[in-house]
């Protein structure tokens, strides 16, 4: 039995995100593996001598007893000395603390570690330094997996690093990255790191064109889609009830989006395309408001003039609904109860939600761009993304379908049981054999 170190840098946020449930997943498929797993995570929380202590600042969302003068002296320390090895300490989980609030957030752990600040101190030093820093550990693990390009290592083990796409440098208008630092940040790791995993072959293409990456050192593994028995199985009738009773809409009688109200994720073009359609299904929302959000979403707002009069945006207003989050069991019901799920997105590095949807029966209107084509193949209702015509006729066609959309929710069902966690598994099996 080996053991396996993963961060928890997207783990810790609270409403999570695609990279959180990779992370998750993957924490789940270690462990059915047989390794032991360790999870990493920058809270922040304090170094309490006190086992106890350490448990309850862990898992209290409210601490912050780090005192301000000692960031400002630590970050001249760094100007001085160079980089520092960070530190992490183990955090007792005894039961004495009830975290059953955090259960469907946690991954499966055998240890949990914790560095306060460690993420946001690390890109602190990189900043400064341009280099990654060490992370020191009570017990080093056999391997470090990162699921996310940070600028940390494990001295003396392979290190491996999961990157899910370059958006930052494809489609730089959609982010908030530092574009420098990122790049710069991945040819670091390209120099440090034994081994790169990604998750589609359209990834795996922009990682070699764009940042040098020699192909040999990228592994696609793809990602696994997984929902729980009870969820899948759960009574029809009272996932109608549930979702009903959420947005007011019937069950099979709404349209629905989930993710970051983001730019990356064409939210605009959508509720143009959406509007424009002229439909009755009314479009239901799912995601917290991100970078841009209001600008993606000012077809809905009072002040917008591209279609007309108040009464009618009044009415298209009604058609709409935004809900910022959806916790995991509640979403799987509203994805279940939808008529069709509508991802026009500009780009993905693998597209976890189109196959979400299709593991639940429902069919899917998504991109022909990126990842999207090699993940959905023929089982979803393709566009072009930046054509709001047709994803106007998109949704016209499923909306008055009904063969249309049988026919492309058997395809789905098909598609995503090519996804399963037994493939996902035996990939991550063979990738590890190379590296322990």
């Amino acid at each position: 039995m080996s053991s396996i170190l993963i961060d928890g840098y997207n783990l810790g946020l609270e409403k999570g995100t695609g990279v959180a449930t990779y992370a998750r997943n993957l924490s789940y498929e270690l462990g059915a593996l047989g390794h032991e797993v360790d999870v990493l995570y920058g809270n922040r929380s304090n170094y309490a001598r006190d086992p106890l202590l350490r448990e309850i600042s862990f898992f209290d969302s409210s601490a912050d007893e780090r005192i301000k003068i000692l960031e400002i002296l630590e970050q001249v320390e760094k100007a001085v000395h160079g980089p520092l090895t960070f530190k992490a300490k183990q955090v007792p989980v005894t039961g004495k603390v009830i975290t059953d609030t955090f259960k469907s957030r946690l991954p499966h752990f055998d240890r949990l570690l914790n560095s306060p600040d460690l993420f946001q101190r690390s890109q602190s030093a990189f900043k400064l330094w341009g280099r990654p820093s060490a992370i020191r550990l009570p017990e080093k693990p056999d391997l470090a997996h990162w699921t996310y390009p940070v600028p940390l290592w494990v001295k003396g083990r392979p290190n491996i690093y999961t990157l899910h796409d370059v958006v930052p440098l494809r489609l730089p208008y959609t982010t908030l990255d530092h574009k420098r630092r990122y790049l710069k940040l991945l040819r670091q790791l390209d120099k440090r790191a034994d081994h790169f995993v990604t998750v589609s072959e359209n990834s795996k293409r922009d990682l070699v064109e764009l940042v040098g990456i020699a192909p040999e050192r990228i592994t696609n593994t793809y990602q696994s889609v997984d929902i729980p028995q009870k969820y899948l199985t759960k009574p029809e009738d009272q996932v109608a009830r549930e979702v009903e009773g959420l947005t007011g809409f019937d069950y099979k009688g709404y349209f629905l989006f989930w993710g970051s109200l983001e730019p990356k994720k064409n939210i605009g073009r959508m509720i143009e395309a959406y509007l424009s359609s002229k439909v009755e299904t009314p479009l239901v929302l799912v995601g917290a408001q991100a970078w841009k959000a209001e600008q993606e979403l000012k077809l809905l707002g009072e002040t917008d003039t591209v279609y007309g009069s108040l009464e009618r945006r009044r009415g298209a207003r009604k058609r709409v609904i935004r809900l910022p989050y959806a916790p995991f069991p509640l979403l799987v019901s509203l994805i279940r109860g939808a008529k069709g799920a509508l991802f026009p997105s500009l780009y993905e590095g693998f597209g976890l939600p189109v196959l979400e949807a299709m593991l639940l029966g429902t069919p899917v209107i998504c991109s022909n761009t990126s990842s999207l084509p090699e993940v959905a193949g023929n089982a979803a209702l393709m566009v072009d993304p930046y054509d709001t015509g047709a994803i106007t006729a998109a949704i016209r066609s499923l909306d008055a379908d009904g063969d249309l959309r049988a026919e492309y929710a058997k395809r789905g069902l098909e598609q995503a049981a090519l996804y399963s966690p037994d493939a996902y598994r035996a990939k991550l099996k063979t990738l590890y054999e190379k590296l322990l």
